[in-house]
């Protein structure tokens, strides 16, 4: 199926998806801060070095991850029902931006990198922040490590091989350099390598029950090549810091068409993407008052090819950005902050399309925010900025945006213990049309309006930490409504190879994330349990006429959840994860049993050992995933993989 980012080539609707879980031993909450934390940090991480951050952000309440084909994996996440393009992903401070399509693919993101990923619904708690950081419903974000040398040492270096039954071979390296007390250097790189191919079987049943179809087939095109390789360098100096990082990623993958009429043959479909950027920042603190400045260049290219097809295609995108913020935070008294951050962001996108726009857009932003913290009470309110101006070579081009949007946070702690508190947030945040959805040619509409969404948020967390058997335990628990209109969706125009974009969609959404996780020892051995249930209710509002009016929206499980066990023993660490799916549709249409998809679980098993060797040490780890071999399809006729393991041996030098 090929992606947004090839410009709706094939007129299809990516539909969501979400997948299995992985291993992981405890997900950190911080609930002291306004607006509370999901983290994934340290030894957590380390249990995950076999997977993306796509992966790791899976143990994430209220979060699906979005497949869009291939083992390769063109992964994204859409968290409380929301969409794709109102989730902000953060890359050491800085937003990773597609103006083209609103898209970021986590899954070229290696863990091997990371030292906290952080997810929060609403906006950081920290204000101390640019203003783009506002200006999404909710965010991840990613933190690379920071080099740190121990004992004199002046160099640290990382090793993995990773080994896969699809045909994976996957090595990486990491080389921290101490050049100074002040100045040390990084570089990491990576190379994946699969053919893509793996057995799955295909079953369709008739109405009544009865088999239509049953045969066992082996799924084409999800090849994959990609490198990867960054270079960073962190420096300090008088209460200041700065960091400097270089980022390329160059991958050729196959496209996975659906399996339809029989056909399990590959389609030739290939996307090529080459994607790099350099970004920078400096962060200076005086006594009462803080200055930060970002900046970044990005340039991606993207190629779409399909020589097998009845009707051939291809395609070249080219996508610049250019971004600059300045965030001032300055503190009134020890208990009020006030900050003050403006941004600037230039996108232009290229194309070889007939009669294409050539859009180029122009975006400013302004955000004001406060904090102010009593003995129990923290309150937060901050209102945003954004000012658009777009241009383009040929055709029509977007009106001008001028948007103010608020959001007012609050915490309080009811009781003079601190292991209970309770929050509630109201966020009003707007997204852009991309440039696909304004100017790709004969789909794309100049005029359509932001889709905007309202958040409405209420919960409670309590924790308990002893030295007894139980030595934590905490469940947290939010119930929230997001209402979002003028939804951006692709329309048909009469024929059903020509869509358009237009502004139709209502869409009211309920839900529920309870969160319980705990730590307990018998002697040596620790355990790590973790439970969460999500449910979700998003329903479509958009036309009383409608034979769906009310219908759930496609591809939202009303219900699902997750178990996950991690099990320490000295240098060996178990893990086991659990997630089941419910029910749900296919298609926009009515909720009747034939745009039905039935629900489906996976269980998965990993573990790993430590060897010290002289100073260094080193680590064997394997995998097994989907253990009971499910056969299940996660987006109707993109049937995912069945058994699979994972052989990781990684060494500290």
């Amino acid at each position: 199926m090929i992606l947004l980012s090839c410009g709706f080539a094939s007129a299809q609707i990516i539909h969501d998806s979400i997948l299995e879980l992985q291993q992981v031993e405890i997900l950190n909450i911080n609930n002291k801060a306004v607006v509370p934390v999901q983290e994934l940090k340290g030894e957590q991480l380390e249990a995950l070095n076999s997977h993306s951050v796509a992966d790791a952000v899976r143990f994430f309440a209220g979060v699906q991850i979005k497949d869009y084909g291939g083992v390769g994996g063109f992964k994204t996440i859409d968290v409380r029902g929301m969409g794709t393009q109102h989730v902000g992903v953060f890359y050491d401070g800085i937003q990773l931006g597609n103006a083209q399509n609103g898209i970021v693919d986590l899954g070229k993101f290696s863990l091997d990198d990371m030292e906290v990923i952080s997810l929060y619904n609403g906006q950081k708690s920290n204000i101390f922040q640019a203003a783009k950081d506002y200006a999404s419903a909710s965010a991840i974000y990613l933190q690379t490590k920071t080099p740190i040398f121990k004992d004199k040492k002046r160099t640290n270096a990382v090793l993995r091989y990773k080994l896969g039954s699809i045909q994976l071979i996957n090595p990486s390296t990491r080389i921290e350099q101490k050049i100074s007390d002040q100045l040390s250097a990084v570089l990491s790189a990576e190379y994946i390598k699969s053919d893509g191919e793996y057995k799955f079987r295909y079953q369709r049943k008739n109405l009544d029950g009865s088999i239509a179809y049953d045969t066992i087939a082996t799924r084409k095109d999800g090849e994959i090549e990609a490198k990867r390789l960054e270079l960073g360098l962190f420096g300090k100096g008088n209460e200041s810091n700065w960091n400097l990082k270089g980022y390329l990623y160059d991958s050729d993958r196959g496209i996975p068409a659906a399996i339809v009429r029989g056909r399990f043959d590959g389609r030739g479909q290939t996307l090529v993407d080459k994607n790099y950027f350099i970004q920078g920042k400096y962060e200076k603190h005086f006594r009462n008052f803080q200055s930060k400045i970002n900046a970044k260049f990005a340039y991606d290219f993207t190629h779409y090819t399909d020589t097998v097809s009845t009707v051939k295609n291809e395609n070249k995108y080219i996508q610049r950005e250019v971004y600059v913020s300045w965030a001032n935070l300055y503190s009134i008294n020890h208990n009020w902050d006030v900050n003050l951050a403006t941004d600037y962001q230039f996108n232009n996108l290229d194309a070889d399309l007939r009669n294409f726009s050539f859009p180029t857009r122009h975006t400013n932003l302004i955000a004001f925010a406060s904090t102010y913290r009593l003995a129990r009470l923290s309150l937060q309110g901050s209102l945003l900025g954004t000012f658009v101006k777009e241009s383009v070579e040929m055709n029509t081009s977007a009106p001008d945006k001028n948007v103010w949007t608020p959001t007012i946070i609050a915490n309080i702690q009811p009781f003079s213990s601190q292991d209970f508190s309770i929050r509630a947030f109201y966020k009003r945040i707007f997204r852009m049309p991309t440039f696909n959805d304004l100017y790709y040619t004969n789909i794309g509409y100049s005029n359509l309006r932001p889709e905007y969404a309202t958040q409405y948020n209420v919960g409670f967390t309590y924790s308990k930490s002893s030295n007894n058997f139980f030595k934590n335990f905490e469940i947290q628990a939010d119930a929230y409504y997001n209402e979002v209109t003028d939804k951006i969706v692709a329309s048909p125009t009469g024929s059903v190879f020509r869509f358009t974009m237009m502004n139709l969609n209502k869409v009211k959404i309920n839900g529920l994330d309870i969160k319980i996780r705990s730590t307990f020892q018998f002697g040596e051995v620790k355990f790590f349990p973790m439970v969460n249930y999500g449910y979700l209710e998003a329903l479509d509002y958009s036309n009383p006429n409608k034979s769906y009016y009310k219908n759930q929206i496609p591809y939202t499980p009303k219900h699902s959840g997750s178990f996950v066990l991690g099990v320490s023993y000295g240098t060996w660490n178990f893990n086991y994860s659990f997630i089941y799916v419910g029910e749900r549709y296919n298609v926009h249409q009515d909720n009747i049993k034939i745009n039905r998809l039935n629900p489906w679980f996976t269980n998965d098993l990993g573990m790993h050992k430590e060897f010290k060797i002289s100073q260094n040490s080193v680590k064997v780890s394997f995998e097994l995933n989907n253990i009971l071999n499910q056969q299940y399809d996660v987006i109707l006729n993109y049937p995912m993989p069945g058994r699979q393991f994972k052989l990781i041996l990684s060494a500290n030098l």
